[in-house]
């Protein structure tokens, strides 16, 4: 591990994108904020939960030596997974006191401190609906990820009832009823919606391949535990009625390389040099029958 110690040293020494890409770290604090105190609510809290029993089931059989979840610290998505080198990073805005301690990196998305070709696992729980750039961010994953290395991303459904009450009330602030009760917010303000259509489009873009899409939490956009239970039998009946209507999917890929395949044994199997032995046969019956015949 040590040649991969000294490379993670160089690579964290690089520069991070241009200021314009970053946000504004008043606005960025204002965000982390925003987060944990919506994914403390019970919707939030729901969500969380869901989104925690797919990570478990995603990554408890990838192997491999190096694992990355960038983003979310509310999430432990790599709890389950095995492998001897596992780190979270998340950018600065992210950084709370009560998850201060698991954070090992504070890092740009589009610009992880790690070389080419190093981690075998790399994990997105919704980094991508708050990126300013996800197509910058979806080509360093690609980077640092090692051939057939997986890719797990997890985002907000547009096509479902939440995306429809958060676009609702986007509507009403434009038609200038902002102060309506229609207008409230579900969702916090920050991150934009990045349907699971548009992310697989990406991912085949950079020759990944999309092995699953699996969608959750079909319950409707309520805000109280209480009547988040009243409709917990929406999560059975939609998985099968509407299962793309889900608040959020969940969707796993592999990087793939053209050109690589597997390569066989280097040697071939001896021939034997030594001549080959003539037998001698003993004659059988008929023939000597034959030859005491001819004697006769």
């Amino acid at each position: 591990m040590q040649p991969f110690s000294r490379s993670l040293r160089w690579s964290m020494s690089r520069s991070t994108p241009d200021d314009d890409v970053s946000p504004d770290p008043d606005s960025s604090q204002v965000l982390g904020r925003e987060l944990a105190a919506w994914f403390a609510t019970p919707p939030g809290q729901y969500l969380l939960a869901w989104e925690q029993a797919r990570f478990d089931e995603a990554v408890v059989d990838r192997f491999g030596f190096n694992a990355l979840q960038f983003g979310l610290p509310d999430l432990d998505a790599l709890r389950a997974n095995r492998m001897p080198h596992r780190w979270l990073a998340v950018p600065e805005a992210l950084v709370t006191s009560n998850e201060a301690a698991r954070v090992a990196l504070i890092s740009h998305a589009a610009a992880l401190p790690f070389p080419e070709k190093s981690l075998d696992l790399v994990v997105l729980p919704h980094t991508l609906e708050l990126s300013a750039d996800p197509h910058a961010v979806l080509r360093e994953v690609e980077r640092v990820l090692v051939p057939e290395g997986r890719l797990v991303v997890c985002g907000l459904n547009p096509v479902s009832l939440w995306g429809l009450r958060q676009y609702r009330s986007h509507a009403m602030a434009h038609l200038g009823l902002g102060g309506t009760r229609l207008a409230r917010r579900f969702l916090p303000e920050a991150g934009e919606f990045i349907g699971p259509w548009r992310l697989k489009d990406w991912l085949k873009l950079l020759s990944f391949d999309v092995q699953s899409c699996h969608f959750g939490c079909y319950r409707p956009a309520v805000r109280s535990d209480k009547w988040l239970q009243r409709w917990r039998w929406m999560d059975q009946v939609g998985s099968r009625s509407w299962p793309i209507l889900g608040a959020v999917y969940f969707l796993e890929a592999a990087k793939r390389v053209k050109g690589m395949h597997l390569l066989g044994p280097a040697w071939k199997p001896r021939r034997s040099s030594v001549a080959p032995v003539a037998v001698v046969q003993r004659p059988s019956l008929k023939d000597s029958g034959l030859q005491r015949r001819d004697v006769r």
